[in-house]
């Protein structure tokens, strides 16, 4: 039986493990970082050398193919991302990529071709932890972004995507070209599952039907900095305190206006002028909404911008809130997890239905094409820390998976 070789996924997955900014403390791969161009490189030799024809294009993202017999047919994709959050994990994305990649070479090394021609897309800044925006690279490839956009995004150090895209080589001046609907086939990303089902359950792969909506939200609350010591408590206008208040509220707002589903993180906070004698003059901090049901992002944010404007009211503070990024719930394709399915169950392979609490790639390119998803496991569900682990036997049985329902979607020629 066709299989791919689990030392070989091992190998690259501890090489790229290598590629971070914070040895000993995780994985910080920032986009378009030295650290994501080592990664890159060594990925694109490795592409290179099945055979693949490889480009890269701006903001970041690289598009390797393997030729069909009838490359004039809509291609199948398949893919993920490799940055990082600061000190995340070695797994999450990679485990995609990687298994995509000795997808391919399995197919390479037994000779195997399809009809239609198969795309390994490496997505870039899908933890938005450089630029602040998450899923940007394939928000850029499917046209919600544009070449004007470049000098928009900003990292912490004031440099602009497109600063960055210059530093990387990449053409600037060209427009991006937006993937059409009637150039792919099928979309399929294997991820780990970041949450502890698969793992609790001894399931080693999960078929998504959904993925939860994501939004952002950047919250401002702007007071007076003042003396610690001198300023009376009741002519205060401290931000963080109201700050404080407002993500102290936060649990007993997804409970009274969420769904079952809903869940919120304050993940960030910047306190100006951040000394210890001073009031807090500035507080700006995000809160992430997540929800398979759009009503209950909806009701969420509204009862914390309510909220947010009395605190604000209530403190003396003037107060703004953005959405940074904001991407509906997605239920994917029955047809490509059907495939995913009876591929699984051919292999006799255990499996679960489930939903993804997190966000991917995948939910972008469901507005053009069909998508399907795998899961494996995360042990003990850690993800987004340096304790992120998954059995390499379950990233190989998952990249099985991954190349049989390939084979089915690009249509294997016997």
């Amino acid at each position: 039986m066709l299989v791919t070789n689990e030392q070989r996924i091992k190998r690259d997955i501890e090489i790229l493990k290598k590629f971070t900014a914070t040895p000993g403390a995780g994985v910080t791969r920032l986009s378009l970082s030295d650290e994501d161009r080592k990664a890159r490189e060594y990925l694109i030799a490795e592409m290179k050398e099945i055979g693949l024809l490889v480009k890269i294009e701006s903001p970041g993202n690289i598009r390797a193919r393997l030729r069909g017999k009838e490359p004039e047919k809509p291609f199948v994709m398949v893919g993920s991302h490799i940055d990082s959050v600061v000190k995340g994990g070695a797994f999450d994305g990679v485990a995609g990529v990687i298994a995509a990649l000795e997808a391919f070479r399995t197919m390479q090394e037994n000779n195997i071709e399809t009809r239609h021609s198969l795309e390994l897309v490496i997505f870039m800044e899908e933890e938005g932890s450089r630029f602040g925006r998450a899923l940007m690279g394939s928000s850029f490839l499917c046209g919600k972004f544009g070449i004007d956009d470049l000098d928009k995004f900003r990292d912490s150090n004031g440099i602009t995507l497109k600063e960055a895209n210059v530093a990387l080589g990449l053409d600037v001046d060209r427009p991006i070209k937006r993937l059409q609907p009637d150039e792919v086939k099928a979309m399929l990303e294997l991820h780990v599952e970041q949450s502890v089902v698969l793992d609790n359950q001894g399931i080693p792969l999960g078929i998504i039907e959904g993925i939860a909506g994501v939004r952002w939200l950047e919250v401002t609350l702007r007071g007076v900095a003042d003396h610690a010591g001198a300023t009376p408590m009741s002519f205060r206008q401290d931000a963080l305190r109201g700050a404080a208040t407002v993500i102290a509220a936060i649990p007993s707002i997804i409970n009274s206006s969420g769904s079952p589903h809903t869940v919120s993180t304050v993940g960030k906070l910047e306190c100006n002028p951040n000394v210890t004698n001073v009031i807090p003059g500035e507080v700006k901090f995000t809160i992430d909404i997540r929800d398979i049901d759009k009503e209950g992002i909806e009701k969420v944010t509204s009862k914390v911008k309510e909220f947010v404007k009395k605190v604000a009211k209530d403190n003396g503070l003037n107060h703004e809130i953005s959405i940074k990024g904001d991407n509906a719930p997605v239920y994917l394709s029955k047809k490509v997890l059907n495939v995913i399915e009876e591929e699984a169950q051919k292999a006799d392979f255990q499996y679960l239905k489930m939903i993804s609490g997190a966000a991917h790639d995948s939910m972008v390119l469901s507005e053009l094409t069909d998508v399907g998803m795998i899961f494996v496991p995360s042990i003990n569900g850690r993800s987004h820390c340096p304790e992120e682990k998954t059995n390499y036997r379950d990233i190989k049985l998952g990249a099985d998976l991954l190349l049989y329902s390939l084979l089915r979607l690009a249509e294997r020629i016997v």
